[in-house]
């Protein structure tokens, strides 16, 4: 895929989490608990990933290969996300969902710029540059204009 393709398809996931954010905060209210937002999400999301699974894969990884992923990689990215999610899901209510999404996004865009220049995570290396410190800056900035009063 190209560089466009690839970055409509990335705009496109950051509207679709923007608006599954609103919509299960919106439940998470109702519902009275986060949490059970979350839960209810990532079941539908299970629930959906296992049909889009069932009908577009061809092979599954052999036992091997499962053997090979190492333990952690099983359960610490849901528990973050189930963190991250429940975290929108309560506060979106609070601060509005233009709000929380701007902060939401300052975060990652922070920790990644932290974590990639590290390489954490074996991902590649993107050492910290000063077009990268300024892009950060003005994020925060706009960040802080879209949230002024």
């Amino acid at each position: 895929m190209n560089q466009l393709t690839l970055s409509i398809l990335a705009f496109t996931g950051g509207v679709f989490l923007a608006m599954q954010g609103g919509l299960n905060a919106q439940l998470g209210v109702l519902l009275k608990n986060p949490l059970l937002a979350s839960l209810v999400a990532f079941f539908c999301s299970t629930t959906f990933a296992f049909l889009v699974i069932a009908i577009s894969v061809k092979s599954v990884p052999s036992a091997q290969q499962l053997k090979e992923v190492p333990w952690y990689l099983w359960s610490a990215g849901g528990f973050f996300s189930l963190i991250g999610v429940s975290l929108y899901y309560y506060t979106i209510p609070k601060l509005g969902v233009s709000t929380m999404i701007s902060l939401g996004l300052c975060g990652q865009v922070c920790f990644s710029v932290i974590a990639g220049h590290f390489g954490w995570f074996n991902l590649p290396v993107e050492p910290v540059s000063v077009k990268r410190l300024l892009g950060v800056t003005a994020m925060i900035i706009g960040i802080l204009l879209i949230n002024k009063k």
